[in-house]
């Protein structure tokens, strides 16, 4: 398809969407790289979040495939421990103003940070991944954005920068993995330069539509075309697992649970 052909698809799309109600309208439309685009059934999004270990399963099977798509938690935080999320990326970049919040304030220049904008974007299941390049001082979505999210049956936000108003999140039972927690708003200070777009969290680019998993553990970024493949695995995995653990709890020779441990970690 033509860069032509994707402008005109996406005004096409932009006029449906806001004849639906979908459109916040804070960001050109311009500054929109897709809007309509597959998602993965929802059959599959569940059986992802029936892994025992989620992230872990994934993170192996990824690796296998030479790919990284895995973020430690050390990095982002499990806001609501216990947590866990699957569903399609819906992507946000983030830039930080080049105007002090005063100044902006005083020349009364129009917020131009905007998470809503995705929320109405999203289908029921998605996930925002926000990229602000890990920046810790302002707010890349606060309280009032999560409840949007939440009413729109987004499963939650991957934020590389931080969030506010936690108790108000944790309220809403909104899981967001993040680098923290700041009381000053994004407002003025940072401005939302593409949606739907590459982003990067932490050290992995990720695209919109990549399926996403998180949990107490970290995240992972898988790429759409193995999203099935990459369950199977981790379902096959988490049964050896299970069984080489009951081994063990039966106290089995080692001569029965050294071959397992060798398949498992040998390949």
């Amino acid at each position: 398809m033509t860069d032509q052909a994707v402008t005109d698809q996406i005004a096409r799309e932009h006029a449906e969407y806001d004849d639906a109600g979908r459109i916040w309208g804070e960001v050109p439309p311009s500054r929109i790289r897709k809007i309509a685009f597959p998602r993965v059934a929802e059959q599959v999004r569940l059986a992802y979040l029936a892994l025992t270990d989620l992230t872990t399963s994934v993170s192996d099977c990824l690796d296998s495939y030479g790919i990284r798509g895995a973020v430690s938690q050390a990095h982002l935080a499990n806001l609501l421990p216990g947590k866990r999320i699957a569903g399609t990326a819906v992507t946000l970049r983030n830039l930080p103003e080049r105007k002090s919040p005063t100044r902006a304030t005083i020349d009364k220049d129009p917020i131009r940070m905007s998470s809503r904008e995705c929320h109405y974007l999203s289908e029921p299941g998605d996930v925002l991944v926000v990229d602000f390049g890990g920046h810790l001082e302002a707010s890349n979505m606060g309280g009032q954005s999560c409840l949007v999210a939440k009413m729109q049956g987004v499963s939650g936000a991957i934020v590389d920068g931080v969030v506010r108003d936690l108790n108000t999140i944790r309220q809403l039972d909104f899981p967001v993995w993040c680098r923290g927690g700041t009381p000053k708003t994004g407002k003025h200070r940072m401005e939302a330069i593409e949606i739907n777009g590459p982003v990067t969290v932490h050290d992995v680019r990720v695209e919109a539509g990549d399926f996403v998993v998180a949990d107490d553990s970290g995240i992972c970024f898988i790429p759409p075309d193995l999203v099935e493949t990459v369950l199977a695995e981790a379902q096959k995995t988490e049964a050896a697992e299970d069984k080489s653990r009951q081994m063990i709890r039966d106290r089995r020779p080692l001569s029965e649970l050294k071959p397992l441990f060798r398949s498992r970690y040998n390949g």
